[in-house]
């Protein structure tokens, strides 16, 4: 069966293109870098043509409101065209938990208009919502530092495995459409600065994280509900005590 991984270079997508192989699928890693566009159209109709399956896991290369918006809408409805013509039975994205509740972010914004375009298309679909990744941890600490301090809300969280992630979307991917989202996430419920903390004590970072209500969350204030799934998702199985001793870090920026 072809399948085609739109983003499957990026750190999901190049662990669902080798699940995939592995499984025996000819899986095409569709991106800018190996002449796949979904902004332009380049490439992405000879990508498309016999493929059965397409999962987009491509991400906005800028988080600016109006970028964001132009990106996913722009590839959107790029992509739906081309999975028209080539007559694709199952579309596959990966958004957030909290996607909706999230709307005083651009970016979250940009997330919910590429969903209903997904939804309004002729293509079947499956949205899979999955809370924040562990290896995303070291960002949230970076975009809510002050001087020596790290201030995150302490509010629900319950992030998963990018591992998780990926196994997930490829038995999404394999089965049956569902037009339809579902809800992916970790195993434990944790507040927000509580893995964080704990990332930056295992990398002897000397910054302090303080649980502070008022913290907004990348710029928007969050509830105690927000980043968390509600009853029925579908639980990864890696720990985060365990990702945190058994998976390197990305190497530090020169």
């Amino acid at each position: 069966m072809k399948i085609v991984v739109i983003g499957g270079t990026g750190l999901i997508g190049s662990k669902v293109v080798e699940k995939l192989k592995q499984k025996g699928h000819d899986t095409i890693a569709a991106a800018p870098n190996t002449g796949v566009d979904t902004i332009t159209g380049e490439g992405l109709a000879e990508a498309l043509d016999g493929a059965e399956i397409v999962i987009d896991l491509a991400n906005s290369p800028s988080f600016e409101d109006q970028a964001a918006m132009d990106f996913f809408q722009t590839a959107g409805k790029n992509i739906v065209a081309a999975e028209t013509a080539a007559s694709v039975g199952h579309h596959i994205a990966l958004s957030v938990v909290g996607t909706d509740r999230m709307q005083d972010s651009g970016y979250f914004r940009a997330k919910l208009a590429q969903e209903e375009l997904i939804k309004s298309s002729p293509i079947p679909y499956t949205l899979l919502h999955a809370t924040q990744f562990f290896e995303f941890l070291r960002a949230i600490a970076q975009t809510s530092t002050k001087g020596d301090t790290v201030h995150l809300p302490p509010v629900k969280f319950q992030p998963m495995a990018a591992e998780d992630v990926a196994s997930a979307v490829v038995e999404v991917a394999l089965g049956a459409p569902l037009n339809d989202t579902i809800e992916i996430a970790g195993p434990e419920i944790f507040t927000l600065d509580e893995p964080v903390r704990e990332v930056l004590e295992f990398d002897g970072d000397s910054r302090d994280v303080i649980a502070d209500p008022q913290a907004p969350y990348f710029g928007i204030q969050v509830s105690e509900e927000t980043l968390v799934p509600g009853a029925g998702a579908r639980l990864g199985s890696t720990r985060f005590d365990w990702w945190l001793t058994h998976v390197p870090p990305p190497p530090k920026r020169l």
